[in-house]
């Protein structure tokens, strides 16, 4: 069976709300919908209670499910109420789906940081059914299959997670995806709207260590690859990992891995 043969994209496409906008359909959808929730916020109903639906949250709906989707002005920091709500939308079916779909028992929300992996599967998605020329039915649906692997690895490594919690998931989501750049404390803690001392604490309850120690680690990691398989200049390797300078990198580095970047390179290398 082809990948097309298994599974049918009906439509996929992005959405952007400046205005309230209301759905709501107790006979549900008439096909399986995943919708991610890429700014602002929205409300849908989750065992029968209205709930709010955050960036980087995925809804997930069944044929029969009853549906419900609310957009409302919110109160930002400024004060003035307003609407920024976006979201990318596929509406799919067929037997791989099917099959899927009964593997687990899926929420209606799946509550997750955005993810870059999981929104960058979303827009090729659209991006190919948008193709006017060289369209390929397949390409869409083994990018669907993956996108639908991919939510089952993330249920799997977040599973029904606290709201402290959640909020600790998104700074180490925050911390992985800006470890190539200089950012401080107060940029982790603002990205999830809580104090510093709320976030460093939240941090090592959830994952045992501090923020700046696993920054640290992410960045040496990835310092280590660059180190054993480009041939980058160390100091360069140093500034595009997140360092504030060679000789921290340096330090940290050889507490690490107990030798000199060089001395790593020289080493790594005669092993490979």
């Amino acid at each position: 069976m082809t990948p097309n043969a298994a599974c049918h994209i009906l439509s996929a496409g992005f959405s952007f709300h400046r205005k309230p906008f209301h759905m709501s359909r107790s006979e549900g959808v008439q096909y399986y919908l995943l919708r991610l929730q890429t700014e602002g916020r929205s409300r849908t109903m989750e065992g029968g209670v209205i709930t709010t639906v955050e960036s980087g949250n995925l809804m997930l709906f069944a044929p029969t499910d009853p549906y419900y989707l609310s957009i409302d002005k919110e109160v930002y920091p400024v004060g003035k109420p307003r609407i920024e709500s976006g979201d990318y939308h596929i509406f799919c079916s067929g037997p791989w789906i099917e099959e899927w779909w009964g593997r687990k028992h899926r929420p209606a929300v799946l509550r997750l940081p955005l993810s870059d992996h999981i929104l960058g599967l979303f827009r090729q998605l659209v991006l190919e059914q948008r193709r006017l020329s060289d369209s390929s039915p397949d390409i869409s649906a083994c990018y669907l299959q993956i996108l639908c692997m991919e939510i089952d690895r993330l249920m799997s490594e977040q599973p029904a997670i606290s709201p402290k919690a959640y909020l600790a998931y998104r700074m180490k989501q925050y911390v992985e995806e800006h470890a190539a750049y200089a950012f401080h404390l107060e940029d982790v803690a603002g990205h999830v709207d809580i104090s510093v001392s709320r976030a460093v604490h939240l941090f090592k309850e959830a994952f045992g260590t501090t923020i700046v120690k696993y920054v640290n680690d992410v960045r040496l990691d990835m310092a280590r690859e660059k180190i054993t398989f480009s041939p980058m200049p160390l100091e360069h390797v140093s500034e595009t990992c997140g360092f504030a300078n060679y000789t921290y990198f340096h330090r940290v580095f050889r507490s690490r891995f107990g030798m000199s970047p060089k001395q790593y390179r020289i080493h790594s290398r005669a092993q490979v």
